[in-house]
């Protein structure tokens, strides 16, 4: 397990033109660095876990035609309560307890001021970066506490460090990003019971669909634990950018005095009433994912030098001799994926999301000429 202080400022760095960053910016925010993307254009994109399949076209022409419909003069919902309702109908949740915000991204950042700043950041490691670098720019403890070996919850270690620094805010992440792993219910139920009153507990469900796991139940039991869901991975709508919570009625107040207002404009509340009112499609879609992605594994079982690792998101890891070697190779075939190799317990790791049919094709036979090679 390690803790991280609330980071002090250093001195001021240079900036790329030579001149030194304005004064007034915290030092913990010069501290971290930019998050980690760099878009690379290439055929088959398997390198950000999105969906492999675009929001139908009759239902992209319908949101278009109901948000032309629509005054763009005036403020949207403060808090998006018409689509927030619609949601609650589709999640069976209180309504007073869904908040959305443009992307989930975002409210892991109003989740660490909410509880995490002057207090704790729980997580594991390797763990989904946003997490950590929100922490660390807000001036949160950061505790990191090793997955085992298998990739599974270290629940000792994670029930030691909530007895040890709280409150704050822990995120239990299920599947597991970026390793794809799902755990017990057990072992999650056994960590966010032990977080008792003292912490607000976050399970992030952002790929629950590919995994068939689902913590409504256990988030209704405490005032205190919230689901983090998103539109933007089986939906397919990672360009509108929606991300939603759903919570108790009590910890949502709390948690929209920090969401900005009117933050759902009419472009975004029209295309997810058109989602919402078309569900069908999401299901069909993610288990299309999930053979998908088992005919990769088996295509890939006995290469001679790539480990594809187990998974049940719409993404996996390859650990390989030589990550930087496999990406340049990938790459050369035109096909972009994400190196992982600089996390802990993830040495040799690229992570591949899992494409179309033909993306998936192109992926095997690349994979395969490299070990002929």
């Amino acid at each position: 397990m390690t803790s991280q202080p609330p980071a002090t400022p250093p001195g001021a760095p240079a900036s790329p033109l030579g001149t030194a960053h304005p004064a007034g910016v915290r030092g913990a925010v010069r501290a971290v660095p930019a998050y980690p993307f760099t878009p690379t254009q290439v055929p088959t994109k398997l390198d950000q876990n999105e969906s492999a399949y675009d929001f139908p076209a009759h239902l992209k022409a319908e949101a278009a035609a109901r948000m032309l419909s629509r005054p763009w003069n005036r403020y949207p919902d403060l808090h998006a309560e018409g689509v927030a309702a619609r949601v609650a109908a589709l999640e069976g949740w209180d309504p007073a307890g869904v908040v959305l915000t443009p992307g989930s991204n975002l409210l892991i950042k109003l989740l660490t001021e909410l509880a995490g700043i002057g207090q704790t950041v729980l997580t594991v490691s390797p763990t989904f970066s946003v997490y950590t670098l929100e922490a660390q720019m807000l001036g949160a403890r950061l505790v990191s506490v090793p997955l085992n070996a298998d990739f599974s919850l270290p629940v000792e270690g994670l029930k030691a460090a909530l007895r040890e620094h709280p409150p704050g805010v822990l995120y239990v992440t299920q599947p597991h990003a970026p390793t794809g792993h799902a755990d017990t219910e057990a072992a999650v139920r056994e960590v966010v019971e032990a977080a008792g009153d003292d912490w607000v507990v976050v399970i992030d469900e952002a790929y629950h669909q590919y995994s068939g796991t689902d913590y409504r139940a256990l988030v209704r039991e405490g005032a205190g634990r919230l689901s983090l869901r998103t539109f933007s991975k089986a939906w397919g709508l990672a360009g509108a950018r929606i991300g939603y919570a759903l919570t108790s009625p009590d910890l949502a107040t709390q948690l929209r005095k920090l969401v900005p207002a009117f933050n759902l404009g009419v472009p975004t509340s029209s295309v997810l009433e058109v989602a919402l009112e078309n569900p069908g499609y999401v299901q069909e879609r993610a288990a299309e994912v999930v053979r998908e992605r088992e005919r990769v594994f088996a295509a890939l079982a006995h290469h001679p030098s790539w480990q594809l690792l187990p998974s049940r998101s719409n993404f996996y890891l390859i650990r390989t001799p030589d990550a930087g070697a496999a990406y340049r190779h990938l790459l050369a075939h035109g096909i972009v994926v994400r190196r992982q190799d600089s996390l802990p317990m993830l040495e040799g790791c690229l992570r591949v999301a899992v494409g179309t049919p033909a993306e998936n094709d192109a992926l095997i036979a690349a994979a395969q000429a490299f070990g002929e090679g």
